[in-house]
């Protein structure tokens, strides 16, 4: 394994890559694939099966009749590296001679925040009732299976309680977060605030209960 397998890559680099089927959201690669049904997506599973065994690099599988989603990041170094930019070639390449449809659209990631004046204090909680464990770079509790979304724990004043203490945040590739806005505000939401876009912008629905689109745009953590 070289340096350059162990050096995470930023959105930038990632872009630069021309990962055409491929989105990175938070620390992984993301890529879903429309199949003709589950046969199909058993043998393209079986497929990139194989090819991760050769490359002793594993992504996580969700296979459903109708689709197969892919999951690849680094586990040892926390983000997405050359390693994974190599498989997500080949798994495409596969994907093509299956004649399978990349569905990059549909491709998001939901965490949950909570508002709160000492983290701290109810982590372990949270922690304990969702199984959930700390996170190693940031104030957040994550599922190591990757099958709950992070919960993480948004600084507030102790004196001005919020109304609302979860919201839900979107990640999304950046080419559709403008497109989740607009489709937001015709349901009915309202644009809270769009001066941190293209990082996040902040939307409400009638009732004034928030939540947030996010993209990897304008984040300087290689490892966010």
């Amino acid at each position: 394994m070289t340096d350059d397998d162990r050096q995470v890559l930023t959105g930038h680099d990632v872009a630069a890559a021309l990962l055409d089927d491929w989105r990175l959201l938070f620390a992984a690669l993301h890529a879903r694939f429309r199949t003709g049904g589950f046969a199909q997506g058993v043998a393209f599973v079986d497929r990139i099966a194989a090819e991760a065994d050769k490359a002793d690099h594993h992504p996580d599988v969700d296979l459903r009749y109708g689709s197969v989603r892919i999951r690849l990041s680094s586990h040892d170094v926390g983000g997405v590296t050359q390693r994974d930019v190599r498989l997500a070639r080949v798994i495409s390449e596969l994907a093509d001679g299956f004649d399978l449809t990349p569905e990059t659209g549909k491709l998001q990631v939901v965490e949950v925040g909570l508002d709160s004046s000492d983290a701290a204090e109810i982590k372990p909680f949270w922690a304990a009732v969702l199984g959930l464990s700390d996170s190693a770079s940031h104030d957040e509790l994550v599922d190591p299976d990757g099958v709950l979304p992070t919960l993480w724990f948004q600084d507030t004043d102790p004196h001005d309680p919020p109304r609302q203490r979860f919201h839900f945040d979107v990640r999304v590739a950046p080419e559709q977060a403008e497109q989740r806005v607009r489709a937001a505000i015709e349901a009915g939401g309202t644009l809270v605030s769009d001066t941190s876009a293209p990082r996040f912008w902040v939307l409400s629905d009638k009732q004034g209960n928030k939540a947030c689109i996010t993209t990897w745009l304008g984040r300087d953590d290689a490892h966010e």
